[in-house]
């Protein structure tokens, strides 16, 4: 993708909002859900970002997504919330989980939010950057379609299963963690596919689960686990988790983010912690933190950075400079807004 290419921010999430809007989508949650494609460009991370606009777009006119469904929230017990999205977009439910949980922390100390039957999350740092600006501890993970295969085998049976975490740092940025479990994302395979450009070595696998790095021979593969066999530990441990606590599916069984054709079976968790049931945030961080930075860089490497930081500088020079996006991308993004236009 030429990083040359880049549009106001403003006119980015003003695309996906008229283009929601004109498929019925209420103001309020086209923006959130325009808002939250716009972060996944803005962090450098395409995949995320509007090029998901065609396949929401394709869903909604499926009848697979109600574009103006709100969320029900329940509590049936103290710290337990019970978010059903209504086949609605997936932004705007977990936003409503957010701003519930932490009155519930503050009252109980912990508290989860088990969502189902909503759209693709999109970036997962947002979240937990939310819950961590609130001064909670934030957690977040969420299962998806199988691409990942089993370590030792070759059939893609796990999601990319991504796990984020935003931890209030007193006096300075937060930690911030959000990373998949397999070594590269789906978007990136089609991505190198497409371009005709090999993948690093050890990323993926083709057919018979030979590793490749053609990115046309994994499509029909799949996906390694990053870490080798403790990343497909985590990965299969994270999908059980969510499928356990949201009843929603596992494996080869869930769909419904990358397809136009399927009602969506994956699930999701936000979790957030009040530390101050813990006695208060802890003392020190900040300043370990700092010491991490300014250590000496090994050779060969650049300057020593936590979790978060290559994050918020890419975002904030983006910002200033224009949110970068594939000029293909962006024009099939904007022939939705022809098409929507037609629907009305």
């Amino acid at each position: 993708m030429s990083s040359d290419h880049r549009i106001p921010v403003d006119e980015h999430v003003a695309l996906t909002v008229a283009v929601l809007t004109g498929l019925g989508a209420p103001e309020r949650t086209a923006r959130i859900q325009g808002e939250w494609l716009c972060e996944g460009d803005l962090r450098g991370h395409a995949s995320h970002g509007i090029r998901r606009l065609e396949v929401l777009a394709g869903r909604v006119r499926a009848g697979l997504i109600d574009p103006a469904a709100e969320a029900s929230v329940q509590c049936p017990r103290p710290g337990v919330l019970r978010v059903d999205g209504n086949e609605g977009f997936g932004p705007p439910t977990a936003l409503a989980a957010c701003d519930a949980l932490p009155a519930l922390a503050a009252e109980a100390g912990i508290a989860i939010a088990a969502i189902r039957r909503c759209g693709h999350l999109g970036m997962l740092a947002p979240y937990v950057e939310r819950l961590a600006a609130a001064g909670l501890v934030g957690i977040a993970t969420t299962t998806s379609e199988a691409l990942v295969h089993p370590w030792g085998a070759a059939p893609a049976m796990l999601g990319t299963n991504p796990l984020a975490a935003g931890l209030p740092v007193d006096g300075g940025e937060p930690v911030v963690l959000d990373m998949a479990t397999g070594q590269v994302s789906r978007g990136k395979v089609l991505d190198h596919a497409a371009r005709g450009e090999p993948l690093p070595d050890g990323a993926v696998v083709d057919a018979e689960g030979r590793p490749t790095t053609d990115a046309a021979a994994a499509l029909d593969g799949a996906i390694t686990p990053f870490g080798g066999p403790k990343g497909y530990a985590l990965a299969l441990v994270l999908e059980v988790l969510v499928a356990s606590l949201t009843h929603t599916a596992l494996g080869t069984e869930v769909r419904g983010t990358l397809d136009v054709t399927d009602p969506v079976t994956k699930g999701d968790l936000l979790l957030a912690i009040d530390p101050a049931a813990f006695g208060g945030p802890g003392a020190g961080v900040a300043a370990y933190l700092d010491t991490l930075r300014a250590l000496e860089p090994a050779p060969g490497h650049g300057p020593v950075t936590v979790p978060g930081d290559r994050a918020r500088a890419v975002r904030a020079r983006n910002l200033e400079l224009g949110v970068p996006v594939d000029p293909g991308t962006w024009s099939r993004a904007r022939e939705l807004l022809v098409d929507a236009d037609r629907s009305r």
